[in-house]
Formats: C-alpha cells, structure tokens, sequence
C-alpha cells in the first residue's frame, strides 16, 4: 500500500490552452475588484441595460457558455467604457463611495454619504439617476434621510 504526498494545488498558474474561437473578438477585462463594481453596479445596470438583456435572453436559449461568448463580450466592454466615464466624470465620488465600502465590509448602509455624492454627480454629468430595481414607486431606500424601520410603540 502506498501513500501519495499532498502536492499544493496552488504551486503554478493555471492557463486555459484552449483558445477562443476566431469569430469572437478579444475584449479586456473589466479591472476593477468588487468594491468599485459594487459601487458602479446600477450604473451599469441602467447605462448596459440592452447589452444585459440581449446576454440574458441568449443564456435562456442555450446552456452552452460558448454559445453567448459574443454577448457577454458586449456586456464586458459596455461595463468597462462606464467605468471609464465614471472615473473621468466623478472620479473623487466614485473612489470615495467604493474605498468606503471596501473599508466597511461592502455594506451600503455604511457609506449613504458618500453614495450620494457619488449619485448626484452621475446624474449631472452622465445623467443616468440610479434605481433599485424591484423597490416600490416613490423614495428610494438611499434617498430617505432615515432608513431603519422603527415601528409605532402602542
């Protein structure tokens, strides 16, 4: 009986060798971490709206990853040209409201000011107003100046 030593699975890169396919173009990656994504995530939503829908729609006809590559490529650079315009437009608001969250655990709640900032510069200078998707007409749970449900005491 022999006993195998554990190797590390970690101990080289991992490279895919297997290569895309020709007809789908090459597109970079995005380049942000969760943070600045999170902070952007419905800007992205409003600004790539057809390009999502479109990815989406694609995924529901086929279950084969290959199959959407030319969508979520679309998706990708949609993201990536957002992110560059924020960077551009609101930079100091954008940067303050993601290190916010990425210093409080990703946790919006925390970081209502600065998201502000960061909404009203998007909506002036890009004009895209940020929704939360779902949530009932009327004030959003970012706007209202006390968000925390207290209830009535008899």
């Amino acid at each position: 009986m022999s006993a195998q030593q554990p190797t590390p699975l970690t101990s080289h890169k991992f490279v895919d060798p297997t290569p895309l396919p020709n007809d789908i173009p090459k597109v970079e990656e995005v380049g942000a971490t969760s943070a600045p994504l999170k902070s952007a995530a419905y800007f992205i939503g409003a600004y790539c709206k057809e390009y999502n829908e479109d990815f989406m729609l694609c995924k529901n006809e086929n279950n084969d990853p290959k199959h959407c590559l030319k969508e979520g490529r679309k998706v990708t650079r949609c993201a990536i040209d957002l992110i560059t315009k924020l960077r551009e437009n609101c930079g100091k608001e954008f940067d303050a409201h993601w290190q916010c969250l990425e210093k409080n655990n990703q946790e919006l709640y925390n970081c209502r000011k600065p998201e502000k900032a960061l909404n009203s510069c998007v909506f002036e200078k890009l004009g895209l107003k940020k929704t939360i998707p779902g949530a009932p007409e009327g004030e959003q749970v970012f706007e209202k100046a006390n968000p925390v449900f207290t209830p009535q005491l008899k």
